[in-house]
């Protein structure tokens, strides 16, 4: 193996890239849509304004889901459809060089850390949740977890952890207890 390359994952990783690749814009592009949609007609309600918590405009309408100056959402349809790329390319055969999997870590664990603040902010701040960003959250626990297992190498703890999707399961263990726990009594 010549000193630039990596390992190639396994099939899961890159399937994980791809599948979450392609959800993640999805969701991203309906609230872009709902949110062009709102400014365009303030009347206007998202098909996702379920109830008092889970409401898509209510989250919209918060400088949080503006954070750089533009909704948040943008980010997410460029950056998950990269993701899908790079998946569809490990699918097909193609082996990146470390420096190009610690720029994938990297943005997966800037992204990963977004979420946590974007769940804190929902929780505790803005007492709504939306459910096209709860799809996003789901996305990103797993690629975060996946990615710096992969990035790991083969003797890190991070690799020794088993069963491997213990982690994934535990952090939504951990979302869904503090959603039950802040929000519960007011979803249904």
């Amino acid at each position: 193996m010549p000193a630039l390359s990596f390992r190639r994952p396994a099939r899961g990783p890159a399937l994980l890239l791809l599948i979450g690749g392609l959800l993640g814009p999805l969701a991203s592009a309906v609230l872009t849509a709902d949110r062009i949609h709102t400014l365009q007609n303030p009347a206007f309600s998202p098909g996702c304004n379920i109830n008092a918590v889970l409401s898509c405009g209510d989250v919209m309408d918060t400088w949080q889901s503006n954070l750089l100056g533009f909704p948040n959402m943008l980010l997410g349809v460029g950056t998950f459809a990269a993701l899908a790329a790079l998946g569809l390319a490990l699918l097909a055969g193609a082996e990146f060089p470390r420096w190009l999997w610690l720029g994938i870590w990297a943005g997966v664990t800037a992204g990963f850390a977004f979420t946590v603040w974007l769940i804190s902010q929902c929780l505790y701040v803005i007492g709504a949740l939306c459910p096209w960003c709860l799809l996003v959250w789901a996305v990103m626990i797993p690629l975060f977890w996946y990615v710096t297992r992969h990035v790991a190498g083969p003797h890190s703890w991070v690799r020794r952890v088993a069963p491997h999707w213990l982690v994934p399961l535990a952090m939504y263990a951990v979302v869904a207890a503090l959603v039950w726990a802040e929000l519960g009594d007011r979803l249904f």
